[in-house]
C-alpha cells in the first residue's frame, strides 16, 4: 500500500474518498475554455469521488458548445457509475494546469485541490 501524502490547507486526500464511489452534485464553478473560448460554464456539474482516484467531473451536455468537440469511438462501463461516452477536444485548454490520471481506464483530473498518491499508474492495480 502506498504512503499517503498529507493534505494541505484547502486540499482533500483522495484516500478519504469512499469505495464504492460516491457521485455528488457540486456548486463549484466548472468552466472549460478551449482555444480562448468558453465551451461550458456551470455550477451543475457532478463530481465522482472514489478512494485513491482524483475527482472526475461530469458537466451537463445541455449548455455545452459542442462545435469543437469530436465524438470518440471510446466508451466505458462502470458497475457504479454506468455508461460513459467521450469527446476529444482539438486545441489546448487554458486555465489551471491539470494532470490527467495515469492509465487508460480512469478519467480523473489532478489539480492543486487534491493529494495522492493516485491509482492508475503501472503497479497500482492492486490498491
Amino acid at each position: 500500500m502506498p504512503r499517503r501524502a498529507p493534505a494541505g490547507p484547502g486540499q482533500e486526500s483522495v484516500w478519504n474518498y469512499p469505495r464504492p464511489p460516491r457521485v455528488e452534485p457540486t456548486k463549484a464553478l466548472v468552466s472549460i475554455e478551449l482555444c480562448g473560448r468558453v465551451i461550458t460554464s456551470t455550477r451543475a456539474a457532478l463530481r465522482v469521488l472514489e478512494t485513491s482516484h482524483p475527482p472526475v467531473f461530469y458537466v451537463p451536455a445541455a449548455g455545452t458548445d459542442m462545435r469543437d468537440l469530436v465524438a470518440s469511438s471510446r466508451s466505458t462501463f462502470c458497475e457504479f457509475k454506468g455508461h460513459a461516452r467521450y469527446y476529444d477536444a482539438p486545441g489546448r485548454p487554458s486555465g489551471e494546469e491539470v494532470v490527467a490520471q495515469a492509465g487508460d481506464f480512469y478519467g480523473g483530473w489532478i489539480t492543486a485541490a487534491v493529494t495522492g498518491p493516485f491509482k492508475g499508474a503501472p503497479g497500482t492495480s492492486g490498491w
